[in-house]
């Protein structure tokens, strides 16, 4: 039970050993340090490549097992085009090239206009990058991170950071995103049998 030494800290202790650890994983690193220089407004690295990182660490995995590509959200109301937003894409498809894993970049200022063809049900227009993040389908995935102007590592976990250290996953109950949840859920235990998965 020793990948379980985290579980049950305090938000700022188990704040310090994920950053840490963020700080520790190379392919992170160059993610953070690429999406920096990109200078998206109000971006964060989110997600997958940073939670799995973590049971990575703590099960003795290599580093990117797991990982199926790295998740960048900015923020950008000023023109809410996909055109707009596509021009991003391929800008940061050059800028993120060479990276070990593939980069995908999302104006979360439009979520709310392709989000209903594609997952039949509204979703709430978001003020921020952050807000996004509150709505994803587990608590245990929605965390987010980036550098600061200081180049410093600055975190987004609404729902703290207990689940990730605890391996359980943990449904988000804010939309109705019951099989997002078990998909991911099933998924995750297929890599890190540790993971348990609440019921929606």
């Amino acid at each position: 039970m020793d990948h379980l030494r985290y579980a049950g800290l305090s938000f700022e202790e188990q704040r310090a050993v994920f950053l840490g650890i963020v700080a520790a994983e190379p392919l992170l690193v160059e993610a953070l340090a690429r999406a920096r220089r990109l200078d998206l407004p109000d971006w964060l690295v989110v997600s997958g490549a940073l939670y799995n990182s973590i049971w990575n660490h703590l099960t003795g995995k290599p580093s990117g097992y797991g990982i199926k590509d790295v998740d960048l959200f900015y923020f950008d109301d000023t023109d809410l085009t996909y055109g707009a937003e596509d021009a991003v894409i391929r800008r940061a498809a050059q800028h993120f090239e060479g990276l070990t894993l593939p980069v995908e970049v999302r104006n979360q200022a439009r979520v709310h206009l392709w989000y209903p063809a594609k997952f039949g049900q509204p979703c709430p227009q978001y003020a921020n990058s952050s807000e996004s993040v509150r709505h994803f389908a587990s608590k245990t995935h929605a965390v987010g991170v980036r550098c600061d102007a200081d180049g410093q590592l600055e975190l987004v976990a609404p729902f703290g950071l207990d689940d990730i250290f605890s391996f359980r996953i943990t449904p988000n109950r804010v939309m109705d995103n019951q099989r997002t949840h078990e998909t991911k859920g099933k998924r995750a235990k297929e890599y890190w049998p540790e993971i348990s998965v609440e019921p929606w």
